[in-house]
């Protein structure tokens, strides 16, 4: 037998096993017709990222998955990479270059692209090393980078075919400017905040007139950039103003009164001012109304020469003085509070501008259509199905999607320029000349495209389209998508139209989503709060098990999960647990140990029972994993190693194991060693080094847990009558230790034990099973009899399914020594109780003490008030008797 260490050190176990996995492939995936393919592609985490709660929880899911599937005999193919990340990388050199006092003009388009490899090449890699860290078995060998050349060659080749179908066009739309990262944003990547902001009633006179007309305005500097008021045609209030002019404050010129639909008649005054240039409602107003576009904005949100007087300021500054101006001329009537939704860049959280400008965009409607019927028919499944509104409200309502960015780093788009009659040429080749004036003086488009552009052809891109290879051919479509809910919209459904339109077929089965990982109370990790946890950190401290355990444990799909220290030390505690087992099981094995003679007929009732319950816990796993229930899945796991194989079991057998003549020795261990074996196995996927490192040990014939069988089960109970005789023992032990722990007497003091039940069979099981029960609840004494007759008053009660079982209250504490012992702890909870309340009434301490302290002290009150109920019911319970 190998030397087994005392203690389970993860540091000294997962660095050399992750190595001998990689060593032996056993995480590449070859094409196998034989086998069916069970495919994943990786969420491509930015080359500027590093490792947080989110991946982890994130790619640990896929793992599990992956690494059953695996063991199931799928040809498993888990599809790593990493994405480039227009706006977030740009924004990251363009940083570290300030530092050094360059700009990106100073170094001209050819000469920041190469720093931006050189960038990607240095820190791109870090994020695939810390994948590597958390247990993940990618096939590395399969790494892909949305920018590296196939699949560039991918994103070329969409974007031609969809202008050629005339799905992609070029044209001056309103859309979201980010003035920050200085680029056009898509929809998707706006983030609303709602907040308090201010009506602003502005007066514009009516030409040649007395008359005025009275908008309100949540934006007063966009005035500047009026080219029109507009009222309902069928408001009376108005009509007789529909052809005139008004004079347009602050800027000296005449504006028309248009009469359009768009006007709500009981919004407001009824008058609304058009802004073409700055807002999508206005801009579809002025091209009905052939109205004049003027943008009053710099890239950076200053104002522009259009802007007046204005010029040069910033829009919130500029904001400020037009109120100002419009008051000081009298021109300012009411100022309402007004709580609104603001716009966000999701990058950088700076206010959105909405701007009129030239830009690329995808014609979104023919592509939602299928997209959203492979979603209803169920091709695609969404897990929870609740998330398919989310899906179906955003591609219902999609607007066409803005794909080009004022950016360098990114796919450059394929559009050319004649310099000389101004043709526009789309290739997927540099043309040499013109097409139309045969001129050489050609340029490409300045722009790059979305990021998500790229992202949306992942799950076929990856796998080597356009190109017709073996492994598009056998992993597409891939089997199921793990993303959170956050990116429905950005990602998952943007994949499902590229993959309908480009491949005819959807890029996944099931789309499995989770939630965030939340803090101990609930809160979203933030900077601000001080309360992010980081995944490396825990691992360093606890062990990468003990991190996916963490993250699994209690959790369901598409719901928030709370992560905890608690859970970090129950891991701990569950591996030190698993590990000692093991450890007790081999120090009891024989060098020579030849489970060829094992006889069936010697097993024990107690070892049919634990061959049965693990064949039907590994049915019932099966089953949770398949239906994607993995908190559930690692609960049953949990539950039957704990209670059923360590404290159950276990204390069992070990009167044959101490004993190396005993009847049925080699039977005993053969059942440690089959069951310890097929447990490890289906705590594998969520825990795989330390099951790998105890699999390694054990009897088998497989060089890994990795690529062994994933346990088989029977289709009935195995053995129903022992599963159903220590079904009844381990509920009466259960509820016998229950007790115990609620009066704190150590399993050292044995008790007396009355069974009151009329079933015949039950009787003879606890006359047969009086060991059983006395080594597992530490009983001194059993008795059954069919009446309470003669049990004490004060005994304490357990009811099982069949019978009642009594416990005299003496046999289990000193009654005195135990009211000394709880009048104590409630003095302490007395004392504890009052200087929290203190602190809590202290209204200094609310507001100056950080957010997360307070918060740690009302969760105290609430726990020591719980104690302080419990140890007083207590009291006044022993002290009746």
């Amino acid at each position: 037998m190998k030397e087994i260490a005392k203690t389970y050190d993860p540091k000294q176990v997962e660095e050399k096993l992750y190595k001998n996995w990689m060593e032996k492939d056993y995480f590449h995936a070859v094409v196998d017709h034989d086998k069916k393919p069970f495919t994943i592609v990786i969420p491509p985490p930015n080359i500027t990222g590093q490792l947080h709660m989110g991946h982890a929880l994130d790619n640990t899911m896929q793992d599990i998955l992956i690494r059953m599937k695996r063991m199931q005999g799928y040809c498993a193919l888990w599809l790593p990479g990493t994405d480039h990340a227009s706006i977030a990388t740009e924004a990251k050199i363009v940083e570290k270059m300030a530092e050094e006092g360059i700009t990106k003009e100073d170094l001209g388009r050819e000469g920041f692209l190469e720093r931006a490899w050189e960038w990607k090449e240095q820190y791109g890699g870090r994020i695939v090393e810390q994948l590597k860290k958390l247990g993940s078995s990618c096939d590395w060998k399969r790494e892909r980078f949305t920018m590296d050349e196939g699949l560039s060659k991918a994103v070329l080749e969409v974007f031609v075919r969809l202008y050629e179908k005339g799905l992609i066009y070029r044209g001056e739309r309103i859309i979201n400017w980010c003035p920050a990262c200085k680029t056009s944003i898509s929809d998707a990547e706006v983030e609303y905040e709602e907040k308090d902001g201010s009506f602003w009633h502005i007066r514009y006179p009516i030409a040649d007139s007395n008359e005025f007309v009275e908008i309100a305005t949540t934006r007063p500097e966009t005035m500047l950039g009026d080219t029109a008021v507009a009222v309902h045609p069928e408001d009376d209030r108005y009509k007789h103003l529909i052809g005139k002019k008004v004079l347009l404050p602050l800027m000296d010129r005449e504006i028309p009164v248009v009469a359009d639909t768009y006007v709500e008649r009981d919004f407001g005054t009824g008058v609304v001012k058009i802004t073409p240039a700055h807002d999508p409602n206005d801009f579809e107003v002025g091209l009905r109304h052939n109205l004049e576009i003027i943008n009053i904005m710099n890239e950076d949100a200053t104002i522009n020469e259009n802007g007046g007087k204005y010029a040069g300021m910033n829009r919130f500054d500029a904001r400020k003085q037009v109120v100002e101006d419009l008051k000081a001329l009298g021109l300012l009537g009411n100022i309402k509070p007004h709580k609104h939704n603001v716009g966000a860049c999701y990058r950088c959280e700076t206010t959105i501008e909405p701007r009129v400008s030239w830009q690329w965009f995808v014609k979104m409607k023919p592509l939602a259509e299928p997209a959203i019927e492979v979603v209803r028919n169920g091709t695609v499944k969404f897990v929870p199905e609740r998330f398919s509104k989310i899906y179906y409200n955003w591609m219902e309502n999609i607007q066409d999607w803005c794909i080009s960015r004022q950016l360098w780093w990114g796919h450059r788009i394929p559009a050319y320029y004649c310099s000389d009659c101004g043709e526009m040429m789309v290739s997927r080749t540099v043309p040499k000349e013109c097409t139309k004036c045969r001129s050489t003086n050609v340029k490409q488009d300045e722009d790059v495209l979305d990021t998500w552009f790229s992202s949306a052809l992942w799950p076929f891109s990856t796998l080597g389209w356009p190109d017709e290879t073996e492994d598009l051919k056998y992993f597409y479509p891939t089997s199921v998508l793990v993303t959170g809910y956050d990116i429905i919209f950005f990602w998952v459904a943007r994949m499902i139209f590229s993959g309908l339109e480009q491949m005819g077929r959807e890029p996944f089965k099931y789309v499995l989503i989770h939630g965030l990982v939340r803090d101990s109370l609930g809160r979203k990790m933030s900077k601000s709060l001080g309360n992010g946890i980081d995944p490396l950190d825990v691992i360093d401290k606890y062990g990468t098990d003990a991190l996916r355990y963490a993250l699994t444990i209690g959790t369901s799909p598409g719901n928030d999960m709370r992560f905890s220290e608690e859970k970090l030390e129950a891991s701990r505690n569950f591996a030190n647990k698993i590990w000692n087992a093991f450890r007790f099981v081999m120090m009891n094995f024989d060098e020579d140990v030849d489970f060829d003679k094992v006889d069936e007929s010697e097993f024990t009732a107690a070892d049919k029972w634990i061959l049965s319950r693990i064949d039907s816990v590994a049915k019932e796993v099966t089953e949770n994993l398949e239906k994607f229930e993995l908190g559930i899945g690692l609960q049953k796991i949990y539950e039957f190693i704990w209670e059923e194989f360590c404290d159950c079991y276990i204390e069992l057998v070990k009167p044959r194991l101490y004993d190396r003549e005993a009847k049925g020795r080699l039977e005993a261990l053969y059942v440690l060693n089959k069951v310890l074996a097929d447990a490890m196995k289906l705590l594998h996927p969520f825990m795989p080094f330390i099951t790998e490192e105890i699999y390694s040990h054990l009897i088998t014939d497989d060089e890994s847990i990795m690529i062994s069988p994933w346990p088989k089960y029977s289709g009935n109970v195995l053995y129903p009558a022992e599963e159903r005789q220590m079904g009844f023992i381990m509920d009466a032990v259960r509820g016998i230790r229950n007790i115990r722990a609620e009066m704190n007497v150590p399993m050292s003091r044995k008790a007396k034990a009355i069974f009151v039940t009329q079933d015949s069979q039950i009787i003879d099981l606890i006359q047969d099973e009086r060991s059983t029960f006395g080594r597992l609840a530490g009983l001194s004494e059993i008795t059954s009899q069919k009446s309470k007759d003669g049990i004490a008053q004060d005994a304490v009660a357990v009811v099982v399914n069949g019978a009642e079982i009594y416990l005299p209250l003496e046999e289990l504490i000193d009654m005195e020594k135990e009211i000394e012992r709880l009048e104590k702890e409630k003095a302490h909870l007395e004392m504890e109780l009052d200087r929290v309340n203190k602190k809590l009434s202290n209204e200094g301490f609310i507001a100056k003490a950080p957010a997360q302290v307070v918060d740690s002290e009302r969760e105290k009150l609430n726990k020591y008030s719980d104690m302080y109920e419990k140890i007083k019911e207590r009291l006044d319970s022993l002290k009746k008797h």
